[in-house]
């Protein structure tokens, strides 16, 4: 029988294949007593339990270094080793065993519900959601001292094409089970958040998550079509279902080939404007898919990547290695380093702190200035890769003057520091600010006045505009780049920019999202910076522009009030 199922496509593009299900390790657990000679040796199974999951960590991070992952994948499996060691699951789990004679799966389950209690306790819903980390570490700490340590076999009787169909998946699961080549992931749990969600889409793969029951629907083997834009799964589709959508993979695929061949082409309208299309990254390593991109230049690098989930900081020659690296590598071409935009909700070893609401506190910029000898030590790395190519220093979440003063001082010290040192930098390095906070945007005359170039970050824009918490499903809905008054501030930024002659790009998501670039380029932006996998979708769109044909209609959509106008007029925009 076919059915069609519907979720959240949090990876789009076309797979067709066949269902392999993965059960989750069982939480149910018997509960009973051990006599008193014997809670020693339970506590010391307890302990040899969580010995072999950490081991197995290790194992797996060593290889994910070793073989240049994506720096998502190194992050989970930190957040996991460091659920794996926190004090209120294992100390906890061996107190109880010594002071109840309960069998240790019982205790860890009691311990697990406890710190679940903890996390629905956090207002932070991205925070609150990594409950699902907890539960996914304790399923294998039981599996170990069930016997079954390691990770759950795949037995898929096919190659090729596979679909993994999985009530939740632990990041571990998902980088094991990629090496399988899957052609999609598909989950009953998740959210556009998840750690599937993230890793699908840095691997390209579709996929689909929150589809509820899917995982007791689908029975192994079934015929899936998987359909990430829409957000559906079919099942057992009849014939002229899976012509239909074998035909649109493969228009999907020939037009991924196509864009391939724009690589070379450089980024000009039908009218003559030139676009820089720039990159965004957040390691050294992520340099190969710029290249392949056909990039001419780095946008963003998320500085911050080299700081989370570490038990240490990386001190200047760490840091000016991975900045010198991208320099070199980028032949003179522009790198734009963000400095660390790390926020309140972890620390800087990697625990979890609360905040009342971590989008408003100690983060980027604020943080930096609240720990100047860890900012100094940055901006002294950043300038001496300044040596070796067009590097500049990009300042997030500006909202005062004083803090523009603040910094550009403190990248003053840092320069004499060096000059002391006698090490060679840019004198005249270029220093840029993060448009992202409205009243930046709305103090614009005074911030170009100070800085060398802007940066808007849509966002952070967005979310502080609407006032939306973007990954709080309850609200992600109010989240629009459509909305009237996101429109006219967007628009304002870069009219004000480019009158006062102050290179300006965007460099959120709204840069990447091939609907939105000749909205964009009617407001008059010049520089785009994306993802590189979304980079020859947007110079596609650039090459098929005519700027004095967009123009009229892009201020139409401005002093539109109405969504459905919006839509309307940026439908016909497209067309």
């Amino acid at each position: 029988m076919s059915f069609i199922l519907q979720g959240i496509g949090v990876s789009e593009g076309i797979a067709i294949g066949h269902a392999h299900l993965v059960t989750p390790a069982a939480l149910e657990v018997m509960h009973y007593l051990i006599p008193k000679h014997q809670v020693d040796k339970e506590i010391a199974r307890l302990d040899s339990a969580f010995a072999a999951v950490r081991k197995e960590f290790e194992a797996l991070h060593k290889s994910v270094v070793d073989g240049h992952a994506r720096a998502e994948f190194s992050a989970f499996l930190d957040l996991h080793l460091m659920i794996l060691d926190d004090p209120t699951l294992s100390e906890a789990a061996r107190s109880m065993i010594a002071q109840t004679q309960c069998n240790a799966e019982w205790a860890l389950k009691q311990q697990m519900h406890e710190l679940l209690e903890q996390f629905e306790e956090i207002e932070d819903a991205y925070l609150r959601e990594r409950k699902a980390d907890v539960v996914q570490v304790v399923e294998r700490v039981l599996k170990a001292m069930l016997g079954h340590p390691g990770y759950l076999p795949i037995a898929s009787k096919r190659a090729g094409d596979s679909i993994l169909v999985a009530h939740d998946l632990s990041p571990a699961d998902v980088m094991q089970y990629k090496q399988h080549q899957f052609v999609a992931f598909l989950t009953d749990l998740g959210s556009q958040t998840s750690h599937t969600a993230i890793i699908a889409r840095s691997l390209n793969i579709p996929s689909i998550v929150a589809l509820r029951h899917a995982h007791q629907l689908i029975i192994e083997d079934d015929c899936l079509i998987v359909d990430g834009n829409q957000g559906i799964i079919i099942i057992n589709p009849d014939k002229y279902v899976l012509d239909e959508y074998r035909l649109r993979q493969g228009q999907l695929e020939l037009e991924r080939k196509k864009l391939k061949r724009l690589k070379s082409i450089a980024a000009v309208t039908l009218d003559g404007t030139a676009i820089d299309l720039y990159a965004n990254i957040e390691l050294p390593q992520d340099i190969e898919q710029v290249m392949e991109s056909g990039a001419t230049g780095i946008g963003l690098f998320r500085s911050e990547f080299l700081f989370l989930n570490r038990d240490d900081l990386p001190g200047e020659e760490e840091q000016f290695e991975a900045y010198r690296t991208v320099a070199v590598k980028m032949h003179k071409q522009p790198v734009v380093i963000r400095t660390f935009d790390l926020g309140a909700d972890k620390s800087l070893k990697g625990s979890i702190q609360v905040a009342t609401n971590p989008a408003l506190g100690l983060r980027a910029i604020r943080l930096s200035l609240a720990e100047p000898k860890m900012f100094h030590t940055q901006l002294r790395a950043i300038l001496r890769a300044s040596k070796y190519g067009d590097v500049r220093i990009l300042l997030p979440m500006l909202s005062h003057a004083a803090e523009i003063d603040q910094t550009l001082n403190l990248i003053e010290y840092a320069k004499q520091t060096l000059r002391d040192d006698k090490l060679h930098f840019d004198e005249h390095i270029n220093v840029g600010g993060m448009i992202e906070i409205p009243a930046a945007a709305l103090s614009l005359d005074l911030f170009m006045r100070k800085l060398d170039f802007l940066s808007i970050g849509t966002n952070d824009l967005i979310q502080y505009t609407l006032a939306v918490d973007r990954i709080d499903d309850a609200v992600a809905h109010l989240y629009d780049p459509l909305h009237p008054a996101i429109i006219w501030l967007i628009s304002h930024i870069i009219q004000s920019a480019n009158r006062a002659k102050v290179p300006v790009s965007v460099c959120g998501e709204m840069a990447g999202d091939k609907r939105f670039t000749r909205l964009l380029l009617g407001f008059g932006l010049q520089q785009f910076s994306m993802y590189p996998a979304q980079l020859l979708a947007v110079k596609n769109q650039i090459l098929k522009s005519h700027l004095p044909e967009i123009i009229p209609l892009v201020q139409k959509i401005i002093k539109a009030d109405q969504p459905e106008k919006m839509v309307a007029l940026l439908a016909k925009l497209n067309d």
